[in-house]
């Protein structure tokens, strides 16, 4: 196995390339015809099987904890208090979580994996601490914003080591299993947070990671030996700042907009200012720093510039479609909210087995972009399927079209990261994952924000278009008074009218429509930067690749 890229003697970091006895010229993949049509023979060593376990269970609790405190948030308010800041609790965590992703993908590359993976891991649990142990809304807040800041080593840096240890020809499979993962605590977070809150309370929930947290750290730090080139440069300081300032503000500007403050207010147009300018500022930095946090060369490269630019548009509806399919269940269909935790399965259920299914696929063939463009195009079917529902829809219809949504995902979403890891030199594989994970950061808030403006602004016209005319202007004066949360609850419907409430169900359906229908167009461009995507032959070894392949 290919210890470096460098031929010139060099001081190695002796925790990342402690040599392991496994290996050995025998794990490595033989080198084959790339136009073969199966792969080469290939078998993880017994110690890099246990790193991959472990990845897999660092990937399990950062993305577990993502989805788990969503049913507790209204206990949570209840004990602590906090309620006009309630999306701080998932907020903190998102925002610290897209600032560290690339800082932590370029030290990485700097100075090897294992010591950040291992303190992501040691940042997770003293966030999952804090949180648990948190005496009012803020202390909480900070909890999950230290959480932000392990999630936010552990993800990127999960799919890098992924990428030191297996030839990009055999690592669609892995990258597939990887992608379950996510998939899996999607559905199995919100059930667990909600059996986890109803019998042993909302504080274990941050508590009952913790052994899954300690059982890896010792998996790591017993097993995992990645051989690595130490480079000694000064680290990127300004960059850091500049990049942390301009995406915190952007970030922020896009969750508030047109919820907490108006799209046109002083406070969001203010932080996209900010944004804007210290974003141009870290351009300006990257292209003077003799060692850049983020390396404007990479984007010459047309497949990592595709790549990324396809991954954002494919998060923006991933992430839209799995806010706001619960909504249309609960609030246009009256699915019970007590399964409200079951309402993503069938998507992710898609997502999973064909995530595993095309990776395997992809090993065996060597191919990858038919599949990715087949499943966007799939998936863009089963967004033109949402577009479809309406009050009337049943619960089956609103199903199988989440269904297709998740098969076009399992095919396309974890190939980004593997065609920008064949393309990119070993010495820049942390911060180019981490780049791709950056783009689905901003994407899914992005695709937040724009689905929420769609389905809040109108909403009332809409319910009054539904009203009898002769009932619709002091009916409609009621529905206006009623937030999307009323929709979803029960007990704040009781006292309005049936006729109204059918109303704002309709309303609510028109409006989902409006945010569906956004995810296609963003899926043509989807599909447009994935066919651009140049085709370059996977990798059989952990070579680098040729300098000329984009």
């Amino acid at each position: 196995m290919t210890a470096s890229t460098s031929t010139g003697p060099s001081p190695v970091d002796t925790q990342d390339a402690t040599p392991s006895t496994t290996d050995t010229p025998s794990t490595a993949a033989t080198a084959v015809d790339p136009t073969a049509s199966s792969a080469p023979a290939f078998r993880l060593s017994r110690e890099h099987k246990i790193v991959f376990a472990g990845l897999m269970m660092g990937m399990f609790v950062a993305s577990i904890s993502q989805t788990i405190v969503g049913p507790a948030l209204p206990q949570i308010v209840a004990d602590l208090g906090g309620m006009s800041h309630y999306s701080w609790v998932a907020t903190a965590a998102m925002l610290v979580s897209a600032v560290v992703v690339p800082v932590v993908g370029k030290l990485s590359d700097l100075y090897g994996r294992k010591t950040f993976y291992l303190a992501g891991l040691v940042i997770f649990m003293v966030g999952s601490i804090v949180s648990g142990l948190a005496g009012s809304f803020w202390m909480l807040v900070a909890g999950r914003a230290i959480q932000g800041a392990g999630m936010g080593t552990l993800m990127p840096l999960s799919q890098t080591i992924i990428g030191d240890i297996i030839p990009a020809r055999q690592r669609g499979k892995y990258q597939g299993l990887m992608g379950a993962v996510f998939g899996v605590t999607s559905v199995a977070g919100p059930l667990a947070g909600g059996l986890i809150t109803d019998h042993l309370g909302w504080r274990w929930l941050f508590f009952t990671t913790l052994p899954i947290g300690l059982l890896t750290l010792w998996f790591v730090l017993r097993h995992m030996h990645l051989p690595h080139q130490r480079r000694e440069a000064k680290i990127d300081v300004a960059g850091i700042v500049t990049l942390s300032v301009a995406m915190v503000s952007i970030l922020l500007a896009t969750s508030w907009g047109g919820t907490t403050y108006p799209w046109a207010s002083a406070e969001v147009l203010g932080l996209y200012a900010l944004g804007l300018v210290t974003a141009a500022a870290f351009v300006v930095v990257e292209l003077r720093a003799s060692e850049p946090l983020l390396p404007l060369r990479l984007f010459r490269n047309s497949v990592f510039s595709w790549a990324n630019v396809a991954g954002l548009g494919l998060a923006m509806v991933m992430f839209g479609s799995i806010i706001y399919i619960p909504v249309f269940a609960q609030g246009v269909l009256g699915v019970d909210a007590t399964q409200s935790g079951l309402i993503l399965m069938p998507m992710m259920l898609g997502l999973i087995v064909m995530g595993i299914l095309t990776g395997l696929l992809v090993t065996k063939t060597g191919h990858y972009k038919p599949f990715m463009l087949t499943g966007v195009a799939i998936m863009a079917s089963g967004v033109w399927l949402l577009t479809m529902l309406s009050e009337t829809s049943s619960p089956w219809e609103l199903f199988g079209s989440m269904a297709v949504v998740g098969v076009g995902l399992g095919m396309a979403m974890q190939q980004y990261t593997l065609v920008v890891q064949n393309v990119v030199a070993r010495r820049d594989l942390g911060v180019a994952t981490a780049t791709t994970q950056f783009s689905r950061n901003i994407g899914s808030t992005v695709g937040i924000a724009v689905y929420g403006s769609i389905m809040t602004g109108g909403l009332g016209a809409a319910v009054a278009s539904h009203l009898p005319a002769q009932m619709r202007e002091q009916a409609a004066a009621q529905a206006g008074s009623l937030d999307v949360g009323a929709v979803l609850d029960p007990g704040a419907l009781g006292g309005v009218p049936p006729v109204v409430q059918e109303a704002l169900r309709a309303g609510l359906a028109d409006q989902l429509h409006g945010a569906f229908l956004i995810g296609l167009p963003i899926l043509a461009l989807v599909f447009l930067a994935t066919a651009m995507i140049k085709h370059v032959p996977l990798k059989d070894t952990l070579e680098d690749a040729p300098a000329d392949q984009g």
